[in-house]
């Protein structure tokens, strides 16, 4: 898209009120994974940034350019929201009323698509579809009743998504600055067998204690997510790396800035020729499939891929030194029944038993039931996946049985 190259009276206000103060931001995340991801922002942002956990993520007051930084770098975050507006409305003509006044033209372009997210709670504004309505209708009317010049020339590839929240008679609007959830780093081929979201596979890895320099085992690896996000983590390389967020269509985009971050983590990358992330499964088909992903997105370097049966092969044949073993295997709602699910897991962790001696484990089912019978010492943490709960057990495997 064509941006404007001097200073307007548009551009003036936008970068008076949306790129030079501090803006209220939310990273939403799976329930349980607030901390998690709160000690990542406590990485990224600046010493002394203020932030709060609450139910389903993270608050935090930042400039526009720590949303860049958040969104490029996170890696437990399922989006992530910056408040436009707050204020209090109890019918519809309260609600239109403070509408009329959002400045529209500081957040979206005009033309650009937009879809409106409603949730209610304890307002009287209950009806959601007549809520959105009147949102959408409150943004083609700024555009409609104003010119404003030196307005960039839009060509929308994406939809601005913007969140409305009513509680208590109290509106929150907020726009997605993430586009696609943040889970789709842009690199796995296909859906396994196991599927697993990157957000919950990274979570997993860092409640492991996964540093990123030990070898890291994934034998039941379907499409690879547990070997491609420890090969990010270990490599440095930030899970945005290879998508596009929907604040580059935002009016206060400033691709120098952009760049020049981007610029700055590529230089931060740890490349390596000597694989110690391994993953492998009988699936010919996706093991191909995640050697031709792997090499397409330069980390071959680091990840090696095989055909093999995790009950078939020793970790001893890959590396003389124990690390991490990552396991999601098809069991609990996506094989057979409950008996065939149970024989199979106490196999997986029989083998563990066996091959996998002082390793550390990251094992995950989607029966939580099946967690009490790890006949080894583990953490659980319950956590939500695709509207299941799902176990997520980590721990280490002893030295001797």
């Amino acid at each position: 898209m064509t941006r404007a190259t001097t200073e307007t009276p548009l551009t003036k206000r936008i970068k008076r009120h949306v790129i030079g103060r501090k803006r209220q931001f939310f990273a939403a995340t799976a329930p349980g994974l607030e901390k998690i991801c709160r000690e990542e922002l406590n990485v990224l942002l600046p010493s002394g940034t203020p932030m709060t956990i609450v139910e389903g993520g993270v608050k935090f007051k930042g400039r526009l350019h720590d949303c860049y930084l958040a969104d490029l770098n996170l890696r437990t975050a399922n989006r992530l929201l910056m408040r436009i507006e707050s204020f209090h409305a109890a019918n519809f003509r309260e609600l239109e009323k403070k509408l009329i006044a959002v400045p529209w033209e500081l957040y979206v372009l005009r033309g650009s698509p937009t879809h409106i997210r409603v949730t209610s709670r304890h307002s009287r504004l209950y009806h959601k579809d007549a809520v959105a309505g009147r949102v959408q209708e409150s943004i083609a009317f700024r555009f409609a009743q104003n010119e404003f010049p030196g307005e960039v020339t839009p060509e929308p590839t994406v939809t601005q998504q913007i969140f409305v929240r009513l509680s208590d008679n109290r509106v929150t609007l907020s726009i997605d600055s993430s586009g696609d959830l943040l889970h789709k780093r842009g690199i796995k081929p296909r859906a396994a067998k196991a599927p697993i979201r990157e957000t919950l596979a990274a979570a997993a890895l860092i409640l492991s204690g996964y540093t990123g320099t030990e070898p890291l085992v994934d034998p039941m690896c379907g499409s690879g997510t547990f070997a491609i996000e420890a090969a990010l983590i270990a490599q440095k390389i930030p899970p945005g790396r290879f998508r596009d967020f929907a604040f580059m269509e935002w009016p206060s985009f400033q691709p120098k800035r952009w760049q020049h971050m981007k610029q700055a983590t590529e230089k931060k990358i740890v490349r390596t020729n000597t694989p110690f992330i391994f993953a492998s499964d009988r699936d010919e088909r996706a093991v191909r499939e995640l050697k031709d992903s792997v090499t397409q997105y330069g980390l071959s370097g680091i990840v090696a891929v095989s055909t093999r049966d995790f009950f078939d092969f020793s970790p001893t044949e890959l590396t003389n030194s124990p690390g991490l073993v990552t396991l999601n295997p098809p069991f609990g709602r996506r094989l057979g029944s409950r008996r065939e699910s149970e024989a199979l897991f106490l196999s997986v962790c029989e083998r563990l038993k066996k091959e996998y001696k002082g390793w550390k484990f990251v094992l995950i089912s989607l029966n939580p039931r099946l967690a009490e019978m790890v006949p080894f010492r583990s953490i659980t943490h319950l956590l939500p996946h695709g509207g299941l709960k799902v176990a997520l057990m980590t721990g280490r495997i002893p030295d001797k049985n």
